[in-house]
């Protein structure tokens, strides 16, 4: 019995393919469903050590990406993707799956073209508002389609898809059980800021929390999540605006935030600023009040319809990255931390738009499907 995950070369779509994993290995065996291997095809492993732990082997395929400017790129990707949907045959016909389970995104195209023509069973899960390029083509003939926002049920057969909300990681929802502040060093009476900017961080947020950092460290606490790539950077220049600050040491700098960190800064948080991906919904889960600040020139615009569907549901407010400044940012951070009763009705509205089962309902799908395919191969 084998299953094979396939999805885009980022946090957005691996961490939920890991949750939709460990839900599968915790059915299976209460199904009492022995020697079923999962295999993760895509351009790259991501995070090896989750793969290993959760018993997931990788299988690399070439793709390339469909950009919606002028790049030199554009002219090689073609030929890439090409070339990752010859091997993938291949590989699909070495490992003759009963089921494919996607997230979408380029680097899931040469596995799904692969699915297709075998006719393997492919179940997709879109996290957007509105779905990717490769997710809308694979919702013509994946046996059934899970979608985060009920907006993007639109776009996909109404037969065949179901609101489950997004897969999130066990360890992100379960309770650390430890003293927060205690254990990232964090004074126990100042209110906290989180800025996440996705896997990747987000420059445009970085250089306005840059610019922010004298004025907040006097009322706030923050931890900012930079992306690996920009700590150094950040860090340098935060360190030169607070020299000789006496609250310099409340701004800590993360160039990533590992589960356990991450877990630990969601319960200390008492405002959220991130983008507006698929960490929308474990702030959700945390019920974390939340200012987000959508990515501009997202393939259809998603992160935006994200960002004020979420709004809509009274969980978060939007700045425009085209309006985002430091006075408008430092102004919406004031308003949140001075009003308690606002946050608290902003948690409430979270935790309702929040789905914690969306990982064990797409697992159910799955095996569902895994046994009528097996039933059929007999």
């Amino acid at each position: 019995m084998k299953i094979i995950f396939t999805g885009g070369g980022t946090g957005g779509h691996f961490y939920p393919i890991i949750a939709v994993a460990q839900k599968l290995n915790t059915l299976l065996q209460r199904e009492k469903i022995a020697n079923a291997e999962f295999i993760y095809m895509s351009t790259e492993p991501y995070d090896e050590r989750l793969l290993y732990d959760n018993k997931i082997i990788f299988k690399q395929v070439t793709a390339g990406k469909l950009r919606t400017y002028f790049s030199l790129q554009n002219f090689i990707d073609p030929f890439k993707t090409a070339w990752g949907a010859f091997k993938a045959l291949f590989q699909m016909f070495a490992l003759y799956p009963d089921i494919v389970f996607s997230k979408g995104g380029f680097a899931s195209f040469p596995a799904l073209v692969a699915a297709r023509f075998f006719r393997i069973p492919v179940i997709i899960h879109e996290s957007d508002s509105a779905p990717g390029r490769v997710n809308a083509w694979a919702g013509k003939f994946a046996q059934k389609i899970a979608i985060s926002y009920p907006e993007a049920a639109q776009y996909f057969p109404e037969g065949r898809t179901a609101l489950t909300g997004n897969p999130i990681r066990e360890e992100l929802i379960r309770p650390s059980g430890k003293d927060a502040f205690k254990e990232l060093g964090l004074e126990p009476d100042v209110p906290v800021l989180l800025v996440i900017g996705g896997s990747l961080g987000a420059r445009k947020i970085n250089d306005q929390m840059v610019s922010l950092a004298p004025r907040l460290v006097g009322k706030y606490q923050v931890i900012h999540q930079t992306g690996e790539a920009n700590v150094a950077e950040v860090e340098k220049l935060v360190g030169g605006l607070l020299g000789g600050n006496p609250h310099a040491s409340r701004y800590h700098v993360y160039g990533y935030l590992d589960n356990s960190t991450m877990k630990l800064a969601a319960e200390a948080a008492t405002v959220v600023v991130s983008r507006a991906g698929s960490a929308i919904f474990e702030i959700a889960v945390w019920g974390i009040p939340a200012i987000l600040i959508p990515l501009t020139g997202t393939n259809n615009d998603h992160q935006r319809k994200n960002a004020f569907a979420y709004a809509r549901a009274g969980g978060a407010v939007v700045i425009e990255e085209s309006n985002l400044s430091s006075s408008i940012l430092s102004t919406e951070i004031d308003i949140f931390m001075g009003d308690s009763a606002k946050r608290e009705k902003m948690k409430e509205a979270a935790r309702a738009f929040a789905r914690t089962d969306a990982a064990e309902k797409i697992a159910e799908q799955i095996v569902t499907v895994l046994l009528r395919h097996q039933a059929s191969r007999k």
